[in-house]
């Protein structure tokens, strides 16, 4: 199985066009980091990192996407520094006051109403974060239970109160529905639950910049920038299939297990590719937490809303993104996020060959 330590030899490997392709848009880059190690430590270095020799000499990959300006840092062996851990080894899912355990008593309802599903019912956010700002309350409490059937049913009635929302208010229609799971995934409240939202005017940030480099990249190369970065991937055996649905473990991660799934609606192909990719990372990869979003397209056509007046958007080409990140070990103290992170280039402790090799079953 190859590393991401191999990736400069793999890319070098690749047959020309697909290395031209590959690099027009990643830059990989790699160093060597040299570190003095005392007598004193040697004993408590081979413990942690295997070997001292390891430690002594550490290589660094470095990918930014020179499109959407995301990079990462990646070196395996950080995966092995010490970690604080809380002492009761695992945080509770099943809190004795559970705010989301009878939602129609102990939470609001939009002016048009609840969307009840098979197995979810919606509530209306009670601290806004947009004028439309909703969540689909799981009736299963534990983010780490999800069937196909849940995952289909969560969707389609996220779709349902997206669709009564745009009825509502016609000029709402960029939609974006994000799950945090757990509370180290970020989530306020333990209980499961997704977090949906209908904005007016300019899709958000995240969503039109991406746009933007892919049509920018279409214009400059006139390929397809989504089905040449699943080509990528694909090429240096990082890609995936969930369900009918193509995607890959993504060079330049967010966090460790960074996967992106596309498809061409929030429709039932991707909600099983949802539940595939989180049973995978959560059965076989150990995750405990995690966040998951879909990046969508607007609802409905409306150019003259999107950004300013008269800048029409070319949402052709824009599929719908299903994203699934990891966020570390539930029961580690510190924040899986740093300055780093936030203010230069994410640094990943996890291999993500070995990632997927675990949550295809391929240890």
């Amino acid at each position: 199985m190859p590393s991401i330590s191999d990736l400069p030899a793999i890319i070098a490997a690749l047959p020309a066009a697909k290395r031209a392709r590959l690099e027009r848009i990643f830059r990989v880059d790699e160093a060597q980091g040299e570190v003095r190690i005392p007598d004193t430590m040697r004993d408590w270095v081979a413990q942690h990192f295997g070997s001292v020799e390891a430690a002594q000499r550490q290589r660094i990959i470095r990918v930014t996407n020179v499109w959407t300006w995301e990079g990462a840092l990646y070196n395996p062996l950080r995966g092995r520094r010490p970690m604080q851990l809380r002492s009761d080894g695992e945080m509770s899912r099943s809190p004795a006051n559970d705010v989301f355990a009878d939602p129609v008593r102990t939470t609001s309802e939009d002016v048009f109403g609840r969307v009840r599903g098979v197995h979810c019912i919606t509530a209306s956010n009670i601290s806004r974060w947009e004028g439309w700002c909703a969540v689909c309350i799981f009736d299963e409490p534990d983010v780490l239970k999800l069937t196909q059937a849940q995952a289909r049913d969560y969707f389609r009635t996220s779709l349902q109160w997206a669709t009564l929302a745009n009825q509502h208010d016609p000029l709402a229609r960029n939609f974006i529905w994000m799950w945090n799971g757990g509370l180290k995934g970020g989530a306020s409240v333990p209980h499961a639950h997704a977090q949906m939202a209908l904005g007016h005017g300019m899709h958000y940030a995240g969503v039109e910049a991406l746009r933007r480099a892919a049509t920018a990249y279409r214009e400059r190369h006139h390929a397809d920038y989504f089905e040449d970065l699943i080509a990528i991937h694909e090429d240096i055996e990082l890609g995936v299939t969930l369900g009918k649905l193509r995607g890959f473990f993504y060079l330049a991660a967010l966090r460790s297990g960074d996967m992106l799934v596309f498809g061409d609606g929030f429709n039932d192909d991707l909600a099983d590719a949802l539940h595939a990719g989180l049973r995978g990372l959560i059965d076989r990869a150990g995750t405990t937490a995690f966040i998951a979003g879909v990046l969508m397209p607007p609802l409905t056509s409306n150019p003259s809303s999107n950004g300013r007046a008269g800048e029409p958007a070319d949402w052709a080409h824009f599929p719908h993104i299903l994203r699934i990140t990891d966020r570390g070990p539930a029961q580690m103290i510190s924040s899986d996020v740093g300055a780093i992170d936030l203010y230069a280039h994410r640094v990943i402790t996890l291999d993500p060959y070995a990632v997927r090799a675990q949550l295809l079953g391929n240890e």
